[in-house]
């Protein structure tokens, strides 16, 4: 029988659990105020869910198709205007049947390694 890296095997398993937490996370920063995408990238680097403008641009323009949010230009007092992303409507039942979900996966594998 052969082995497996363990240390592959974990960081994974994690790189899977990120992704999937990802969308969640930014509908969350989202949700309590509007905010451009340097402040989205900074609070998911701050919470150690590392993310590069190159993921999140594309995660952002998905979502917007979706109708989760929409976005307005705000002048900025560092430069050029800023694109400022808002949940819309079905953004926020999106954020909150998820959040609902995540409660709930969370509760079950808590039980289950306890």
């Amino acid at each position: 029988m052969e082995l497996f890296d363990i240390q592959k095997f974990i960081e994974n398993n994690a790189a899977q659990m990120r992704k999937g937490t990802l969308e969640l996370g930014i509908l969350s920063i989202i949700g309590k105020r509007p905010v451009y995408a340097g402040d989205i990238i900074e609070q998911l680097r701050h919470a150690n869910l590392i993310v590069v403008e190159g993921t999140l641009y594309p995660l952002l323009s998905r979502m917007k198709r979706g109708g989760l949010l929409e976005y307005s230009w705000q002048e900025s007092p560092h430069g050029p205007p800023r694109k400022y992303y808002q949940l819309t409507d079905h953004g926020r039942l999106v954020l909150e049947e998820l959040t609902s979900e995540w409660e709930d996966m969370t509760e079950s594998i808590t039980r289950l390694i306890a």
